[in-house]
């Protein structure tokens, strides 16, 4: 098998202070649970941020601090949310393409989630795969639910997403598939061929998740977005920890880890953009 991209979520959209005091929430704290994480064995950052008071924000200036930050210390692959929660504007959306990472993600359909309705249009969708596509940005296709497949097939049709292919399979979120393994063997039978897949299981399966995406050839995501319990009742108290489990596990069962460079080229990326830093809402670096 190819070697084991590991994606950490450090942050996401849900996970608050009332779940676990050791959710990182400031810029400062998000880029130093990220380089943990990469000294641990990740290769992908999968980058929510938040705002002064805790809340789900867009805000490019926040972006740009974190990735700076992060970019400052390693050459981690920065995968930004174009989501930022179930309740964001399309336009605020699609401007955070214009920061111009390596990858953002493709939330790639309307779903129920939780309590609340996350909504992306066909015709967000296709607006957001032809902004990526002009940045040069490589589309995470993360996938809630099958039919979420087919609207991204659809997408493929008219050119506005360009192989390689590179799906997040999202599992036992409220709303979506459950995190089964007959149903992770059905995603991962379902996509083009030659794709390349990551997934994980919301919360208590999360490890389970895990456990068959390294046996069937696929990747992972671990962070406290997903989950922020090591085991049963002790919460994780670093990102990293999530890391070192799966690097244990996956060299356990005989697959070795991919260092950034390597899942770049896993993935098709192109190595020259790796970004060094991002460019603030008047295009100077900062």
């Amino acid at each position: 098998m190819e070697k084991l991209i590991i994606t950490v979520a450090p942050t996401g959209s849900q996970t608050t202070r009332k779940h676990t005091p050791y959710v990182p929430l400031t810029p400062k704290e998000i880029a130093d649970s990220v380089y943990e994480a990469w000294q641990a064995g990740a290769s992908i950052a999968h980058i929510h941020v938040r705002d002064e008071n805790g809340n789900n924000t867009l805000s490019l200036d926040t972006y740009v601090e974190v990735v700076n930050r992060i970019k400052d210390k390693c050459d981690i692959i920065i995968n930004l949310t174009t989501a930022g929660g179930v309740a964001m504007n399309d336009e605020d959306r699609l401007r955070v393409c214009e920061l111009g990472s390596e990858m953002a993600t493709f939330d790639a359909g309307s779903m129920n989630f939780g309590s609340s309705v996350f909504l992306n249009s066909p015709n967000f969708l296709e607006r957001l795969a032809i902004k990526m596509k002009e940045y040069q940005i490589k589309p995470e296709i993360e996938i809630f639910d099958v039919g979420m497949i087919a609207n991204t097939m659809r997408i493929i049709k008219k050119g506005l997403i360009e192989p390689p292919f590179h799906f997040q399979f999202v599992l036992g979120i409220q709303g979506g598939m459950p995190a089964t393994p007959k149903n992770l063997l059905f995603l991962a039978e379902s996509i083009p061929s030659g794709s390349t897949w990551s997934a994980i299981g919301a919360s208590k399966e999360q490890l389970a998740i895990n456990t068959m995406s390294i046996l069937m050839g696929g990747h992972v995501r671990v962070g406290m977005e997903d989950s922020v319990y090591y085991r049963k009742g002790e919460l994780a108290k670093t990102n990293a920890q999530f890391v070192e489990r799966i690097v244990d596990l996956s060299r356990t069962l005989g697959r070795d880890i991919a260092t950034p460079n390597e899942a770049r080229k896993i993935l098709g990326l192109d190595k020259s953009r790796n970004i060094k830093s991002l460019k603030d809402e008047s295009g100077v670096v900062e």
